[in-house]
């Protein structure tokens, strides 16, 4: 099967020299536009998601950015491409002959491209018999067991808050027959799942040869990005706008949760980078019931033009007003 490259500049649409807050902003606007929770097509909503999520997950790294600048749309004939020593990078070995197998994922969140050149591929997963032996009289064994798979999910917010149940298909080759296959399954993900977790597929794995039972399946967790949120272990935080008279009389904002808009109290006299911490309004932590908090960042906003108008009250404010931030030391 073919791999096609990803052109994740085209796909955030900004340029190749766009900086961290260029990518981040187009990054927001457009998970905000896609987001499945209110795109209007919600299937084709979901699949622009996971494609702007992987664009975010290798552009905002400089580590995963650099190399695949390096790596340019001739990625496979690329002289910076390095394959992963003793194998095609994203396959398996077959328990029977030591041959790789190309294993293609479907409904993990990552494209086959990303999985290639930035994620874990899969493990050899060799049985007892990997070499294709038996070790004692140079024959090739009777059964054996099929090889252990790793790959990537992407897993939204909303699963590690509610859990779901996830349709994976694999794509692979009969180390038998040598006949294509294609599995199709459910993974649970269940809530309270971390960055980097793995979650198993028993029997989910490469075939076994003979009358070998099949491997396993490992899928690591990756959290996706979110438009609003960031995730600190069990906690989120939240950033929300002020405006400067919102932060010195204080106010009542809705801020969005995953169990639905929440009415936040802004005390009088809230300043700039402010925390507010919301007890229990975080992610699950683990299978326990008890939940992260979540913490809401406080950025006043200054309007960059103002009317006559307004800019008659803000000189008038200016004269009235008994507030000094700055000590004016003597000379």
């Amino acid at each position: 099967m073919s791999v096609e490259f990803k052109d994740y500049y085209a796909t955030l649409g900004v340029p190749r020299n766009a900086g961290e807050d260029d990518i981040k902003n187009a990054f927001r606007k457009l998970a905000r536009k896609y987001h499945p929770d209110v795109a209007k097509d919600k299937k084709a909503g979901e699949e622009k998601f996971k494609e702007i999520n992987e664009a975010h997950e290798v552009l905002s790294d400089p580590q995963k950015r650099s190399r695949y600048d390096e790596l340019g749309p001739n990625w496979k004939e690329g002289a910076a491409y390095q394959r992963p020593p003793g194998r095609q990078p994203g396959a398996n070995y077959s328990s029977r002959t030591g041959q790789a197998q190309d294993f293609h994922f479907g409904g993990t969140g990552f494209s086959d491209f990303f999985e290639q050149v930035f994620g874990r591929g899969a493990t050899s997963g060799f049985s007892s018999y990997g070499d294709g032996m038996d070790g004692r009289f140079g024959q090739s064994p009777v059964a054996a067991r099929g090889s252990d798979i790793e790959a990537d999910i992407l897993v939204t917010l909303d699963e590690v808050s509610k859990g779901s149940l996830r349709e994976i298909s694999l794509q692979g080759e009969d180390p038998s027959s040598g006949q294509p296959i294609n599995h199709r399954f459910k993974v649970r993900i269940p809530a309270g799942v971390h960055e980097g977790q793995l979650i198993r597929g028993t029997g989910k794995g490469g075939m076994g040869f003979g009358e070998g039972s099949p491997g396993d399946l490992y899928l690591r967790v990756r959290i996706a990005a979110h438009p609003d949120f960031r995730v600190r272990g069990a906690d989120l935080y939240y950033d929300l706008d002020l405006t400067p008279w919102e932060g010195v009389l204080g106010t009542k904002i809705k801020i969005p949760t995953f169990e639905g808009q929440l009415n936040v109290r802004i005390p009088p006299g809230t300043n700039n980078g402010q925390k507010l911490r919301i007890p229990s309004h975080g992610l699950p932590q683990g299978k326990g019931k008890n939940k992260g908090d979540l913490y809401v960042t406080v950025d006043v906003r200054l309007p960059k033009t103002v009317n006559d108008e307004e800019r008659a009250l803000w000189e008038q404010l200016g004269k009235i007003s008994a507030f000094r931030p700055r000590k004016i030391s003597s000379p």
